[in-house]
């Protein structure tokens, strides 16, 4: 299948349009955001169910298949903050304390990007592992703790350790962990009933919420068209960058072309829950909208409609 072929198919995916109809609606004036509730509830269902997916998965694999690439999700987990910071601060001539919020937004993981390109290898049949949620997990971490180091000489130590700990107990770690051990440790027949729930209902879910993110990308992004043109560059040249360096580090770890390609993606794509709770205790000084609205409003359109199907053309090459 050819580049335009793949990029055709994640276009026209469910999910993508539900994205570009909450986009293009406020961007016509008019607005389809959810009430808070009900977006609560569906980001809270989607961590747990992927959680829970996950740990379905993982009965079924050996520690000898996930030590590689957790050792690889690890590595992606030191390289994306770094490189970021170091980004933000000679070429976009960021402050430390907003290069390092930079740095946490695009060290940890979009669980909604994970998802958009694990259904997208799914459906092209090159996806071979089925214990990658737990690596969404592992890197959810890292990179956010690194950023906040980064910004240290902008933090007080009691507000690093508050923000630390932020992280580890937030909704997204709880959620995901939490969903994990229960598809992993929970009675087989029990996990069974409640499976439709978790894994038949998640993509219709998965598009009401992308709806709502379509929206909330469209209000971002003027903030972040206000910023200039360096910072569009940074938001797309980043994310090619850290996606090609995972789609290579998940094939030497031995991933199948799908896994590499959504290794790579999970590299690529950029926070919304977790680093910016983090962000907002560490560093309260930092100006969240900008890092946010990248995030959200240039990053995560760009994987989802560009980044999966370039990648999943990248890792068929590669592998």
């Amino acid at each position: 299948m050819s580049l335009g072929e793949l990029v055709r198919d994640n276009l026209t995916s469910p999910a993508v349009l539900a994205f570009a109809l909450g986009f293009f609606a406020v961007r016509l004036r008019g607005n389809l955001r959810l009430p808070e509730q009900i977006a609560t509830f569906l980001s809270t269902y989607l961590l747990l169910a992927i959680g829970i997916k996950g740990g379905l998965r993982i009965r079924e694999a050996s520690f000898g298949d996930m030590w590689a690439p957790i050792l690889a999700t690890l590595a992606l987990g030191v390289i994306t903050p770094l490189v970021t910071f170091v980004v933000a601060r000679n070429f976009l001539k960021f402050d430390r304390t907003n290069a390092a919020s930079l740095a946490a937004h695009f060290g940890s993981v979009s669980a909604v990007t994970f998802t958009a390109a694990e259904t997208f290898a799914k459906s092209a049949g090159t996806l071979g592992e089925g214990f990658l949620p737990a690596l969404v997990a592992i890197l959810e971490v890292p990179g956010i703790v690194i950023a906040l180091l980064l910004a240290r000489r902008q933090s007080a130590q009691s507000k690093m350790r508050e923000a630390i700990h932020e992280v580890l107990t937030g909704k997204s770690i709880l959620l995901l962990v939490g969903g994990i051990l229960i598809g992993s440790l929970g009675a087989e027949t029990a996990v069974t009933k409640v499976e439709p729930f978790f894994v038949d209902l998640f993509p219709g879910l998965l598009c009401l919420f992308l709806l709502d993110l379509g929206s909330l990308a469209a209000e971002r992004f003027s903030e972040v068209r206000r910023a200039g043109v360096r910072l569009l560059v940074a938001a797309i040249s980043l994310p090619i960058t850290f996606g090609i360096i995972g789609v290579v580090l998940g094939t030497v770890a031995g991933l199948s072309s799908g896994g590499a390609m959504v290794l790579g993606i999970m590299a690529a794509s950029a926070s919304y829950i977790a680093a910016p709770a983090a962000v907002r205790v560490a560093l309260p000084n930092a100006d969240l909208g900008l890092s946010l609205g990248v995030a959200i409003g240039i990053t995560f359109p760009f994987n989802l409609i560009v980044g999966i199907p370039l990648l999943g053309e990248i890792a068929e090459l590669v592998t």
